[in-house]
């Protein structure tokens, strides 16, 4: 299951960091890039904490990881400049600065389709605690999403900047719990995102496939149980909101 093939429909991804949409769900957004659906990005920080060199600066690093963020949209199928909120990496919370912030753009891109970080999740299984910053981008995205989009008076600043309001007709959760959703994938997909997340060299210096490979033939065992054909499958919480 997933997105209709159309070539005028518009998709917006709102994740906490750089590298955070490619790790989770690259292979469907790359999916639904070549099927004819406009990718946008939207970052809500540099990820300017997560520096592994001890000689390169923060400024250093938000240059580095601009410049990989939109290499790694690109190879996803991106044709759009990767949208900056600025704020800053391991702080971010889900203040009305932000949600105003994640609003306004909603209200320029006007997608259809929503993909955000589920802000529900604090761990998976024993080995991975989920950083704060994602469950806050999820929160934040949420927010924007209900009520601040589509209600007119919410931010009524946004109007004067000729901002009018943009209901959102599907929502895509990743780095989810929740599964109710499994989007097909094929390798070439999976090839797509593999090369992009090959772009963000400060962060990965290791061969990812074996990793994205297995993750995504194990969400597609998870996607037969529920009756799907899958070989490889991507796993969200979905919402549908044009009922």
């Amino acid at each position: 299951m997933g997105l209709p093939e159309t070539a005028t429909r518009t998709l917006l991804v709102v994740m906490a960091h750089p590298d955070d949409g490619e790790f989770m769900c690259g292979a469907a957004l790359a999916h639904w890039a070549h099927a004819g659906y406009v990718l946008h990005y939207c970052l809500l920080t540099h990820g300017d904490v997560g520096g592994k060199d001890s000689q390169m600066t923060s400024q250093e690093l938000v240059a580095l990881r601009r410049n990989e963020a939109q290499e790694a949209a690109r190879q996803l199928g991106s044709t759009q400049e990767v949208i900056f909120l600025d704020f800053i990496d391991a702080q971010l919370v889900p203040s009305l600065e932000a949600r105003r912030a994640v609003t306004r753009v909603i209200r320029q891109v006007r997608p259809h389709v929503v993909v955000a970080q589920d802000p529900t999740t604090f761990w998976h299984g024993q080995r991975y605690i989920n950083h704060p910053d994602h469950r806050a981008s999820g929160e934040i995205t949420l927010g924007a999403i209900m009520p601040s989009a589509d209600t007119r008076l919410v931010f009524p600043e946004l109007l004067d900047e000729g901002l009018e309001p943009h209901k959102v007709e599907e929502l895509y959760l990743t780095n989810t719990t929740h599964t109710d959703r499994w989007v097909e994938v094929t390798q070439a997909d999976l090839d797509c995102q593999i090369a992009a997340l090959q772009a963000h060299r400060s962060q990965i210096n290791f061969d990812p496939r074996e990793m994205i490979e297995r993750e995504a033939r194990a969400e597609a065992e998870i996607a037969r149980a529920h009756g799907h054909d899958f070989t490889f499958a991507t796993g969200f919480k979905y919402f549908d909101f044009r009922r």
